[in-house]
């Protein structure tokens, strides 16, 4: 049998929490591996933690200079030597969101097709980490650097992750503090033609604000899967957070959807989180008709407005706890800091700008706990995809040589 397809027949045949140990063996019996290791990126990004059976038992390693760091922060293999051989880095990812880093020491420096095969094996284990997350907790245990509050837990299984790619864009979004989060949250759900994309602020502290955000959330979501228009998504949402209760507390929102082909977003603004665009070396908000928060009144109807996204634009997304930060001298982190730092994180892909702005959001805090939550999701936008276009031409075609 082939060894790689024995190895993946592996990886599709054992336990959930038995993923690492498979792989382990396959490795060692088919590419003579001296030593295998997953490592799983925290929930704050800046660390990388051993998998393991028992949680905390393992010294993290930090993302920022170290060789396994730079693998998944760059998504590219790295590589180091020492007496047990030569070691890879391979980035372990999920359609472009990176989860942690596959570590493979092999005895001697093989040919460049096995590191290859290695990095398949690396994106084939993330695929099956996450469908795994249903049936074990040992790799969510082993993203903890410490334990979550009770809010912050409900707020990271709300998310549909960190990042998210395709040929029309990527995505990438982040929370803090990490391991407090309460009341900030982002979705995003992609088809053939629609990419929606839902910025949330709910009111409050702890546990009723993660109580709040997620009605708010799962709200949207059951009127989205509905397939109606986004002014009635938000409208059913609305409804069901005033409901709930009865005015004291409402939902700060924005829902966007691109249209995958031409690049028009429709958009409702309910006292949303802020929205800026690069385009063209040039940061600019964007402004909208501010209208009431989801659950503010009964019966609220809310209005879509529409502009255009461009090949090459960037849609850097903030909450009030990124823009209401308190400098060194009391001055709130304003307009003019926010576009320096969408400029200053030009060169990096949108998976690593809300953790980059956040890295300079705890230098003016200067370590201090954050006073309030903040949400940061960063879009880039490619445009249409020609390959994909030509192929629904040619199924069109096709489609219509049949009746024919």
């Amino acid at each position: 049998m082939d060894r790689s397809l024995a190895v993946e027949r592996v990886l599709r045949g054992v336990q959930p929490h038995a993923l690492l140990d498979g792989l382990r063996s396959a490795l060692q019996e088919h590419f003579g591996a001296r030593s295998v290791d997953l490592l799983m990126a925290d929930y704050s990004l800046t660390e990388l933690r051993r998998v393991t059976s028992l949680p905390y038992t393992a010294e993290p390693i930090p993302v920022s200079g170290t060789t396994a760091g730079k693998a998944f922060t760059a998504q590219q293999a790295t590589f180091d030597t020492d007496e047990n051989g030569v070691r890879a880095h391979l980035p372990v990812t999920v359609r472009g969101d990176g989860i942690g880093v596959l570590v493979v020491t092999l005895p001697e420096e093989p040919e460049p097709p096995v590191w290859a095969e290695l990095g398949r094996f690396a994106e084939a284990l993330g695929h099956e980490v996450f469908v795994a997350d249903r049936d074990t907790d040992l790799y969510v245990q082993a993203r903890r650097s410490s334990r979550l509050t009770l809010a912050a837990e409900m707020q990271w299984q709300l998310l549909p992750g960190r990042a998210c790619a395709r040929p029309e864009f990527a995505l990438g979004g982040q929370l803090e503090p990490a391991y407090a989060i309460y009341g900030d949250c982002f979705d995003w759900s992609a088809s053939a033609h629609k990419l929606a994309v839902t910025l949330i602020n709910g009111m409050g502290e702890g546990t009723s604000a993660a109580l709040l955000t997620n009605l708010a959330v799962n709200a949207l979501r059951n009127a989205r899967r509905a397939g109606i228009g986004l002014d009635a998504q938000a409208e059913l949402a609305d409804q069901a957070v005033y409901a709930q209760y009865r005015g004291q507390e409402h939902v700060a929102a924005l829902l966007l959807e691109f249209d995958l082909a031409t690049g028009e977003i429709n958009a409702v603004d309910a006292g949303s989180p802020r929205l800026w665009r690069l385009r063209d070396g040039e940061v600019e908000r964007l402004v909208f008709d501010e209208q009431l928060p989801l659950g503010t009144f009964e019966d609220t109807t809310y209005t879509t407005e529409r502009l255009q996204a461009l090949p090459g634009d960037r849609f850097v997304f903030v909450s009030d706890g990124v823009y209401n930060v308190p400098g060194a001298h009391g001055e709130p982190y304003g307009d003019r800091d926010l576009v320096q730092a969408v400029v200053a994180t030009t060169s990096l892909p949108a998976s690593h700008v809300p953790g980059a702005v956040l890295d300079e959001l705890r230098s003016r805090r200067e370590g201090d706990l954050a006073a309030d939550d903040a949400m940061i999701v960063c879009l880039d936008w490619f445009g249409s995809n020609p390959s994909a276009e030509r192929a629904s031409d040619i199924a069109t075609a096709v489609a219509g040589d049949t009746e024919n």
